[in-house]
């Protein structure tokens, strides 16, 4: 368990999630929870050219993101899938987080250092998980319309330069004697330039 703690005023730390909290991309996993397994990979291989003109940087994250998002969730209704994001979140998620990176974030809180999740990934299943600890969650936004996700991607993917300006939104930095960061990715990479304290890809050893 991690415990709710006071707030430090002087100390914050912002974690990715995929990859750095997580040993899996959420995405996928969330994927293969709601269409079952045959479907999400029999749609990654009609998608593979979408992939691939991603891979050599001929289409951006955030379109190719949406291209997946629109082929597997587009008219989805929204309800349900926050339903069934909060079940994967209970039954799914606990399998995928590293214990060395819970055990990072318990000593943050543990310290009354405040812990804000900022990931690409959707709110709909980051949220449910860090309220029961009173951690932030920033994340993507999907599109609803007339109770339907459409697919689409509420204002801009948070990635990449975009971690950076909700924190500068969010966030006075200069108020804070260190700023913890943690990511593994190029996209991290804007966010842990914010850092006093950078941590780049540190979790690669865990255990289940």
């Amino acid at each position: 368990m991690i415990a709710n703690v006071k707030i430090n005023n002087t100390e914050i730390a912002f974690f990715d999630f995929d990859g750095t909290i997580t040993s899996k991309d959420t995405l996928a996993e969330v994927l293969k929870f709601i269409k079952g397994k045959f479907n999400y990979y029999l749609g990654i291989l009609i998608l593979s050219p979408i992939i691939v003109l991603y891979k050599i940087g001929l289409l951006s994250n955030h379109r190719a993101k949406e291209i997946l998002l629109i082929y597997f969730l587009k008219g989805f209704d929204a309800a349900k899938f926050n339903i069934l994001c909060r079940e994967f979140t209970e039954k799914k998620l606990p399998h995928l987080l590293k214990k060395s990176a819970l055990h990072e974030i318990r000593k943050h809180l543990q310290n009354k250092t405040p812990v804000i999740i900022i990931s690409a990934s959707a709110e709909n299943w980051i949220f449910p998980w860090c309220s029961k600890y009173n951690i932030e969650c920033i994340a993507t936004k999907l599109q609803v319309k007339n109770g339907k996700l459409t697919g689409k991607i509420e204002g801009l993917n948070c990635s990449g330069k975009e971690k950076v300006r909700h924190i500068q939104t969010r966030y006075k930095l200069a108020d804070y004697q260190k700023i913890h960061a943690y990511g593994d990715s190029k996209e991290d990479l804007p966010m842990l330039g914010l850092a006093t304290e950078k941590n780049y890809k540190p979790f690669r050893k865990y255990s289940y």
